[in-house]
């Protein structure tokens, strides 16, 4: 097909000319998938027709006669499909020869699809790529002191509880030496002074 040929979409036996050099990339991408829909409704309607002819050659002659006019059917709807997957070709081929799509111009609100784009690229660097490197040191952090486990806890508790027990008897054991030695010290300057009474007397 030339350039600038110009091609028409065929309904019954009229034609209905098309400029593809007006087709955008949103149109081609229409036709695109147009396309494999066609194909697969095609494929479909021949797996209908093959099995159709299976049972006719393993039917009788009445039945064949009542499965004649679905084959018809069949016939004339792949006929159909297969018209609609020439167009939809000549219109991908029309349009890629002339060269001329125009592409459809995106836009997310006030922002152009590049705008979105780059504002997406300098959020993600200046915003959560910090985040995502403190939250990565975090939990390095975390991973190099795990924390101990609540029995470890419990007996660090306990032994805590008992070094003050023993503090607190340790107190008590020395005000009661001091005592004992107050006593001692008392009783024997009475005996020294008894002592001394019986020397004069």
């Amino acid at each position: 097909m030339a350039p600038g040929a110009p091609v028409g979409l065929r309904v019954g036996d009229a034609t209905i000319p098309i400029d593809a050099s007006r087709l955008t990339s949103a149109d081609l991408e229409g036709l695109r998938a147009r396309g494999s829909e066609l194909s697969t409704q095609i494929n479909s309607a021949i797996r209908r027709r093959d099995d159709l002819l299976r049972k006719m050659d393993r039917a009788d002659a009445s039945a064949r006669e009542g499965m004649q006019p679905q084959l018809a059917v069949l016939n004339s709807r792949i006929a159909e499909l297969e018209q609609a997957i020439a167009l939809n070709g000549e219109l991908r081929a029309a349009a890629a020869l002339n060269g001329t799509t125009q592409e459809a111009a995106v836009r997310y609100g006030p922002f152009s699809s590049g705008q979105l784009t780059a504002i997406s690229i300098v959020g993600t660097v200046t915003v959560l790529m910090p985040l995502a490197l403190a939250l990565s040191r975090l939990l390095l952090a975390r991973a190099r002191n795990p924390k101990p486990a609540p029995v470890v806890l419990e007996s660090a508790a306990r032994l805590e509880r008992m070094e003050q027990a023993i503090d607190a008897v340790a107190e008590e054991v020395e005000r009661i030496s001091e005592g004992q030695r107050y006593v001692t010290q008392l009783m024997a300057s009475r005996e020294r002074v008894e002592i001394g009474r019986g020397e004069t007397s």
